[in-house]
């Protein structure tokens, strides 16, 4: 009896990579297969973003693609799953009639059902979001590879006021550390040789007594050979803890993002940010005098509403004081449900798009100068693999989470660590040669 073949396409966030690692393994283990070829597939389903419109108006686009498929085989079966599904369920479903199947995150464990349901004609829905799953028992589907994101935890509760995710991911809830740390394992013996561990705000992870802070040294001795990385910090539980634990374990990534949003007290708490910039700076200092060698990565959103010139201002301020390697610049896209919603969207697309420039440039000009600090400096490589403008050259990534471009040696595979000396960067790349 032939299997059903399964194609899945990704959108949004790490987070979206690993519940579709999740949902890969579910339906392998009922059966299906899984495919790379769209139009061989028996089952189409896209894995969606509504953190921003324009992550949504992409998957409609895409639906319009695909339509034009089910046209041709009217058998096949297309679901949306992720975040959109809980948005947009009726839209999709009942009157635009593009989809047989809508999953949200939290009902991934009745996929199969649905899809053997829309065999039949029927079409499913599950958008329910749960106080208590974590998928803790379901082991994501990987093929062999170098680098692992681990979902750590669910949901969130901060409920900034711009931010969909508490109410198309749910509230906050955990895994267990010990299914972490066997997850952890697992990947060491496969040969992965990095992970990150995820959540929208790990700070806020809690297991039986354990923080995160545990969590991430637990992780941290599986394996001495493998780095650990973690995405996302929220400033305002950031601990003293988390910081001592990165210094104490050479292999947990001296790299934190951490997002500030804005520079402005006024917009952040218009934001529910719940921290000030006088908070967040002293948290950057206090970093910076354990772990001399951290580096920092944050989120930043432009013309939020009543944003002023002189708010602007104060986040290219922050911007020069804290001198980030890297950041992801946004402008302000009002989201239905979150509180932000209700508020005037008074700031013009134009003045949008000359501040977003704004600080794209300046978040250029001075990752170019974090950058230029490392010429004649020798960095610790991961080697990834070719580079993707040349096969005469490997590419990897230092600790700090910088791409590095190497000329390739024989006696180099990915997977392995080598010691790079810095002779040229560019904002967003370091060039070198193996010492």
């Amino acid at each position: 009896m032939k299997q059903n073949s399964v194609y899945i396409e990704t959108y949004g966030c790490q987070m979206n990579v690993a519940d579709t690692e999740l949902v890969q393994g579910l339906l392998v283990e009922k059966g299906y297969s899984l495919t790379q070829n769209i139009d061989t597939a028996d089952v189409i389903l896209l894995n969606t973003c509504s953190i921003r419109d324009n992550a949504e108006q992409r998957i409609y686009g895409r639906l319009g693609n695909i339509k034009a498929i089910k046209d041709k085989d009217p058998s096949k079966v297309i679901g949306i799953l992720g975040c959109m599904a809980e948005r947009l369920k009726k839209d999709l479903i009942e009157e635009k009639k593009m989809v047989d199947v809508v999953v949200g995150p939290d009902e991934y464990r009745r996929l199969p059902e649905f899809i053997d349901d829309a065999f039949t004609g029927e079409k499913g829905i599950g958008v329910k979001l749960s106080r208590t799953e974590t998928y803790d028992d379901i082991l994501p589907y990987r093929e062999n590879g170098l680098s692992a994101w681990i979902s750590v935890m669910r949901g969130c509760d901060k409920f900034c006021s711009y931010c969909v995710v508490p109410f198309t991911r749910g509230r906050e809830r955990s895994r267990s550390l010990d299914s972490i740390k066997n997850e952890v394992k697992l990947l060491s013996q496969k040969g992965f040789r990095e992970i990150t561990l995820l959540g929208q705000n790990v700070n806020s992870y809690s297991d039986n007594g354990n923080d995160f802070a545990d969590l991430l040294s637990a992780s941290a001795k599986v394996d001495p050979l493998m780095r650990i990385r973690f995405t996302t910090s929220h400033p305002q539980d950031l601990s003293d803890k988390l910081l001592y634990t990165i210094t104490e374990n050479d292999n947990i990534c001296k790299y934190i993002h951490l997002p500030v949003q804005s520079g402005s007290n006024r917009i952040l708490e218009l934001m529910n940010r719940t921290y000030t910039i006088e908070h967040y700076l002293n948290l950057i200092e206090k970093a910076r005098k354990l772990i001399p060698s951290v580096s920092f990565s944050t989120d930043i959103i432009s013309g939020f509403p009543t944003e002023s010139e002189e708010d602007h201002r104060a986040t290219l301020t922050v911007m020069r004081q804290v001198e980030y390697d890297g950041a992801y610049m946004f402008k302000y896209s009002p989201r239905e449900g979150t509180k932000a919603y209700r508020m005037n969207d008074d700031v013009s697309e134009e003045v949008k798009t000359k501040r977003l420039n704004e600080i794209i440039d300046l978040q250029q000009s001075i990752s170019l100068t974090q950058n230029q600090k490392l010429i004649g400096k020798q960095e610790i490589i991961l080697v990834e693999g070719d580079s993707r403008k040349s096969s005469d050259y490997l590419s990897g990534r230092t600790d700090s989470n910088k791409v590095a471009i190497f000329p390739k040696q024989d006696n180099i595979k990915p997977g392995d660590y080598v010691a790079v000396k810095i002779n040229k960067v560019t904002s967003a790349t370091l060039f070198g040669d193996v010492i």
